[in-house]
């Protein structure tokens, strides 16, 4: 998994973005440090995990709830991307900009993202300043300002980013509809941001529900990572985090499970802002925490990290046939997706594009990678890991993922010798395990201009 962070967004793809970090190929393996943790559970059930790093006088806090856009209500898409909102708005001791003063008025910075399967809220201020940040986090957790008027306003907020992001680019709803044709019966097919008609149906009752059901010390992981002393985080997390009652209810979790695939399937899409032709090709894949996550992860470096990558190389730069492409190893905590997607070049045709990148499928699965491919991904994994650690977000946010997705906090050691023992043949047997012979979904997203040339039936505007 690279990182919830980006949670393998296609926005970040139709965006033109690329990850480029370099490393050194056939260099021996670098030996990380382990880093050294301390857990506890007050007893309300708030998991807390702590860093102490004194070499610089700052200190990371981030609160993981386990809750996602798969945990959204039933025909209540975006409820927790909406909370991500309103958990800014304060309550009776917070105002609404409280957390902008607690961090940015001293020379720090607050920030928050929903997932899939998380809700993160982190925060990184002068270590002096760890004591009020515990305090707001504790505020919001136990109390929220749940009114009319906290959740009109963010509701408008939410609306106006899914404009933005999703019905102004011409890729948009083509990036939403991926998730929405793939998955057949998890609720992983429905788009964190939200949507405009399920939001502006939802009622501020069940916006309370939602926060009493899932916003509760037993479903939350507290990290702290930099310069504190551990007495003083002991005595601020149970003063602050301690009173918080834990509810008697049990958390509901999804039990919702994907079918196999029994046939391919072909969805068409039609746009009046695309371009450009685009498709998209899904195989259904494994949970995150499966033994084949660190040879998917390479083999998404290999196949498309950056403009040297296979795919760019061929289907880009070689037979001009895409403007752009992309494949993804997106694996959540229940299970993923491995996506396959095309913008096709102007001038090229649908079927040219597809005809390409079905190819390099082929050749991919009955060739393998090189040694030289395998090396360069590894070096950039490793060399994005240990940049990340280089900061106490970054190795904050590296335990949290840890200790909540993969339900094991020292997995943050353990990781990178797993992405290093990986072998170019395990890279064409995992690809092979989940592409080969099994069922896959066509997404086309036409220019409306093609519509006239579609069956009826394949006539669909997402």
């Amino acid at each position: 998994m690279r990182s919830v962070h980006a949670g393998r967004l296609l926005f970040l793809f139709f965006a033109c973005f690329t990850l480029a970090v370099s490393g050194l190929a056939h260099e021996p393996e670098a030996e990380i440090k382990k880093l050294s943790f301390k857990h506890t559970t007050l007893q309300n059930g708030l998991e807390i995990y702590s860093i102490e790093d004194h070499s610089s006088p700052t200190v990371a806090v981030q609160v993981w709830y386990h809750v996602g856009s798969k945990d959204d209500p039933d025909r209540r898409s975006g409820f927790a991307h909406l909370f991500e909102h309103m958990m800014f708005k304060g309550n009776e001791h917070l105002t609404p900009e409280a957390f902008e003063k607690l961090t940015e008025n001293v020379g720090g910075e607050n920030n928050a993202f929903t997932a899939p399967d998380v809700t993160v809220y982190n925060e990184v201020v002068p270590s002096n300043y760890l004591e009020p940040i515990l305090w707001a986090e504790a505020e919001r957790m136990s109390s929220l300002a749940l009114n009319d008027a906290n959740f009109n306003s963010e509701r408008d907020v939410v609306k106006e980013e899914y404009r933005q992001r999703i019905l102004a680019n011409p890729y948009g709803e083509f990036s939403l509809a991926i998730d929405q044709k793939s998955f057949a019966a998890h609720p992983y097919k429905r788009p964190s941001i939200g949507n405009i008609a399920e939001l502006d149906a939802a009622q501020l009752p069940e916006i309370k529900a939602f926060h009493s059901t899932f916003y509760r010390p037993d479903n939350a992981t507290l990290i702290v990572v930099g310069d504190f002393k551990a007495s003083d985080l002991e005595t601020w997390t149970k003063k602050y985090f301690g009173p918080i009652t834990r509810p008697t209810a049990k958390i509901p979790r999804v039990t919702v499970a994907e079918p196999p695939r029994k046939e391919d399937r072909h969805e068409v899409l039609f746009s009046a802002k695309a371009p450009l032709p685009a498709f998209a090709v899904t195989h259904l894949a494994p949970s995150i925490r499966s033994e084949d996550e660190a040879a998917l992860d390479l083999a998404d470096e290999i196949l498309s990290g950056g403009q040297s990558s296979r795919l760019y190389q061929s289907l880009v730069y070689e037979q001009q046939v895409a403007q752009r492409v992309s494949f993804s190893a997106d694996l959540r905590e229940d299970l993923g997706l491995l996506t396959f997607h095309v913008i096709v070049a102007s001038g090229k045709s649908l079927p040219e594009a597809e005809k390409a990148l079905d190819d390099q499928i082929e050749k991919v699965l009955k060739n393998g990678v090189s040694e030289a491919e395998l090396d360069k991904a590894k070096n950039r994994f490793l060399t994005g890991k240990l940049m990340e650690r280089e900061t106490n977000n970054g190795k904050a946010s590296a335990l949290g993922e840890a200790a909540v997705i993969y339900r094991d906090p020292n997995h943050i050691n353990t990781d990178l010798a797993k992405y290093q023992a990986v072998t170019a043949n395990q890279i064409k047997e995992v690809l092979n395990k989940y592409i080969a012979d099994k069922k896959k979904v066509l997404i086309e997203y036409l220019p409306e201009a093609k519509k006239e040339a579609a069956k009826p039936e394949e006539a669909e505007k997402p």
